[in-house]
């Protein structure tokens, strides 16, 4: 820890001192001009009436953050449940909801998997191909379908890069050692951007190593005619699984999982509409040893595919923007242990946006409707309101249904300790949220209140303390409420821009009143969450960023980390020192699995075009 101390510390004197004559000043972004382009009718950030956090290219750059699963968890609201480092596992939560309620999605693609949503961030790309990131919080089932419980993340590739090949190598604490390449192609009549990475760690403590490949592909073909886009992912993570499900110490868990998607979309446009179709392919893969070095003892192989379609459209008249779409998709899964199985399913969207009072005024009620296979017709109405007080402060609220089937784990698994159940409900919510936001160029900033009843949730629970299986059940209903504040402030020191933001969320639930000792999943929600980063620029070429991270869990573990990091951009090369767990935080954000100590990455960028 000291050693870690001290040679970010020398390092940043070093740097201050060799460029203290340099002052330069760059442009802020304005975030009020970014356009929400993950729902049929496309907004401004200003312009609309639900609590979304927007993550820019910026953002990232001065996050101190790895992964994906690293950056989100600097939102207020978003619990990112890790367990362990370079993103091998980590499950996604939001507004206390389960990992199986929250819907990710790639540019506006829905990745959610039918096996479960332990495997939702499988999907989560490279940072290096990120363009921004959209957080939509409260029940967005009407916008995006059944998955979206508690809230959505759509990730917004970068559409395009000038002709030009970087790379990076990057190595530091348990023997991480990461490469990656990317290149960008600007071509007469089409762009290209190439992507391919890998991410490697002896590990930090027993079975922790990991093998992580990522591989990206957008091309946009046709751009003087008819654009049509292509998307193809490809991640594959091999990583020890150490006490991920069990607290064995001599099972040595290990798991292998890989992820694909595969889509075309094009954009029909005229003065009044935009038809936006698309269709895609996504592919997830898992294999699970529960003794890593004994293959035959126990093994879980999944093999599931989502082949759909879909259409986007909004047209825009004198009675406001009226915005519909249609999603077909059919599921696939080939497992050892759940069976072979397939869903078909449909939904249909529909939203008018309606504006008042010489457009001060917006209402926008919508429903989705959707049809399974196996559980029928559901309907999801909502109700989106908002006035611009002035033009930097709007109130708002929303109301709306939400709805979630059971995926087939919940359904159809067993293992010695843990047994699905084919009889279950689907969970169902009805949500409530009333806002206000205020943006400047200098300042931005939003508070919220939320409150969500829900019945049917599933969770695993055995019925007494003495019986050890676990069994798959819909519980009571369950009332969740909550607060979040987000801010953000942007101003000039020495010429150049810095950054303070900040965020709290506070949630309240009933949840340890269903079966706190018999409950596997529902509990540990994050009861207090406090995040606060300052990004600085004293110098040229040179940012600091610090990251401070605060957490109280509803079973009573408290925790404090902070993270740092410095990046130095001379011409064409980048150098990086990233220091996560400064102060050696002894914690656990999900099941019995410790996070790391204290330790550093150290990287180095080159471009070379």
């Amino acid at each position: 820890m000291k050693n870690t101390n001290f040679i970010y510390t020398l390092l940043c004197m070093a740097i201050f001192t060799a460029n203290a004559q340099q002052k330069p000043s760059i442009k802020t972004d304005a975030l009020k001009e970014v356009l929400i382009t993950s729902t049929r009718i496309d907004l401004p950030f200003k312009e609309n009436s639900r609590t979304i956090n927007i993550i820019t290219s910026a953002d990232i750059k001065n996050s101190a953050a790895i992964t994906v699963s690293d950056l989100l968890q600097q939102v207020a609201g978003v619990d990112i449940r890790r367990r362990g480092t370079g993103g091998s596992q980590a499950d996604l939560f939001i507004r206390g909801g389960g990992f199986d309620q929250t819907l990710l999605l790639i540019d506006g693609i829905k990745m959610d998997d039918a096996q479960t949503g332990h495997h939702t961030m499988n999907a989560a790309l490279p940072l290096e191909v990120i363009e921004r990131i959209e957080i939509i919080k409260g029940p967005a089932a009407r916008v995006f379908g059944q998955n979206a419980f508690t809230g959505a993340i759509n990730i917004v590739t970068k559409s395009r890069l000038d002709s030009a090949v970087s790379a990076s190598i990057e190595t530091g604490s348990f023997g991480q050692l990461n490469g990656s390449v990317t290149v960008g192609s600007k071509l007469e009549n089409s762009t290209h951007i190439l992507h391919a990475g890998k991410m490697t760690s002896q590990g930090y403590r027993n079975n922790s190593d990991y093998d992580n490949s990522n591989y990206f592909l957008k091309s946009i073909f046709n751009k003087k005619d008819q654009p049509i886009e292509m998307i193809a992912t490809f991640f594959e993570k091999k990583f020890g699984a150490e006490n991920f499900y069990t607290t064995n110490p001599t099972y040595n868990e290990y798991e292998e999982t890989q992820n694909s998607i595969l889509a075309f979309t094009t954009k029909f446009q005229t003065q009044k509409f935009k038809i936006q179709p698309r269709v895609y392919w996504k592919r997830n893969q898992d294999i699970f040893l529960l003794k890593r070095f004994e293959p035959n003892f126990f093994r879980n192989f999944h093999i599931s595919n989502k082949i759909g379609a879909e259409a986007n459209v909004s047209h825009t008249s004198k009675l406001g923007v009226t915005g519909f779409g249609i999603d077909i998709s059919k599921v696939y899964l080939r497992s050892n242990n759940l069976g072979n199985r397939n869903r078909f399913m449909s939904t249909l969207f529909l939203e008018h946006r309606f504006q008042l009072l010489d457009t001060r005024l917006d209402i926008t009620p919508g429903v989705a409707v959707t049809y399974y296979s196996d559980f029928k017709f559901n309907a999801f109405p909502g109700l989106d309101i908002g006035f611009d007080v002035t033009n930097h402060l709007k109130v708002y609220g929303n109301i709306g249904f939400t709805y979630r089937i059971p995926t087939y784990t919940d359904l159809y698994y067993s293992d010695p300790r843990s047994i699905g159940n084919s009889d279950l409900e689907p969970e169902e919510a009805f949500a409530q949220e009333i806002g206000i936001k205020y943006n400047t160029q200098k300042i931005s900033a939003s508070l919220s209140v939320f409150n969500r009843d829900a019945k049917n949730l599933i969770d695993y629970i055995r019925p007494n303390a003495v019986e050890e299986i676990f069994t798959a059940s819909n519980i009571a209903e369950v009332n969740t409420k909550g607060l979040e504040f987000d801010a953000a402030y942007n101003f000039k020191w020495n010429n150049f821009n810095q950054t303070l933001a900040f965020g709290y969320a506070y949630l309240d639930d009933n949840i340890l009143d269903q079966n706190e000792e018999l409950s596997r999943y529902s509990l540990n929600t994050l009861k207090h969450q406090y995040t606060t980063r300052l990004s600085t620029k004293l110098f040229k070429n040179i940012n600091q960023n610090i990251v401070y991270k605060y957490a109280e869990r509803t079973t009573g573990q408290t925790y404090n980390v902070w993270d740092a990091s410095i990046v130095i951009r001379l011409a064409a090369l980048e150098l990086s020192l990233t220091a996560s767990n400064i102060f050696n935080a002894d914690y656990i954000e999900s099941g019995f699995t410790p996070m790391p100590p204290s330790n550093v990455l150290f990287g180095l960028r080159y471009k070379f075009i």
